[in-house]
């Protein structure tokens, strides 16, 4: 594959090699909730060099490696998120709410920070379990029963419920962004024990793994979906 340029829309980069999520994620691109700009406009928007960024997602001079997902019908796709990313998200919640209040309490009174953590990490809890359960039990059944049938009418409940899908999309993305960037990027500190760096290296995996499920919802199902029924995405 040709080396990414800056005209490319967000979305299809992370499609076309979604290796360079952690390159756009470690310089503060949001290629999820807002994959459907171009990396010129995004990088403008975010206060980013777009040469540097270009340089770091064309370094590896390896091919890019096509999403096998990237190919799957609507049907396939919702059931690859959810055995990939909800499945993931129902395991990693207990077990990093276990570590965080623990961290919080052992070392928040020398790391004020991690109060702040601790609610916020309760906060994106607190918000994707309903939001998953909905997408399982009501979105993404919708969605299947659509699945070949171009010509069913897209009801405006349909569309109600994307739209405040997208909306909850946005608000578990300012939540992480906010916990990157009160860890100082999940940098670990010289006085960490197991305990604090699993802490960190969870949270970090856990924005990793939700930036990909947000990005396969936002900028490949959720658009096929509004195009089949002639709806600009």
């Amino acid at each position: 594959m040709a080396a990414f340029t800056s005209d490319q829309i967000l979305g299809d980069i992370v499609t076309a090699d979604p290796s360079t999520t952690r390159i756009l994620s470690r310089f503060g691109i949001d290629f999820c909730c807002h994959g459907q700009r171009t990396l010129r406009d995004a990088c403008a928007a975010d206060g980013v060099n777009a040469d540097e960024l270009l340089a770091a997602l064309n370094s590896s001079g390896e091919p890019a490696q096509r999403a096998d997902w990237a190919d799957f019908d609507d049907t396939s796709l919702i059931a690859h998120i959810v055995s990939t990313h909800h499945r993931f998200l129902w395991d990693e919640f207990p077990r990093l709410a276990e570590l965080v209040d623990k961290v919080a309490r052992v070392h928040g009174p020398n790391h004020g920070e991690l109060v702040r953590v601790r609610e916020l990490f309760h906060q994106l809890r607190a918000g994707m379990e309903p939001h998953l359960r909905t997408e399982e039990t009501m979105l993404f059944p919708e969605i299947s029963l659509r699945a070949g049938r171009p010509d069913r009418p897209l009801s405006d409940e349909l569309r109600n419920e994307l739209a405040e899908n997208q909306q909850e999309h946005d608000n578990a993305g300012h939540l992480l962004a906010e916990l990157r960037k009160l860890t100082d990027d999940y940098t670990v500190p010289a006085d960490a024990c197991a305990s604090y760096t699993a802490m960190l290296a969870g949270l970090a995996d856990l924005e990793s793994d939700i930036h990909l499920h947000v990005h396969k919802e936002n900028n490949v199902l959720f658009p096929r979906v509004l195009a089949e029924a002639g709806s600009p995405a």
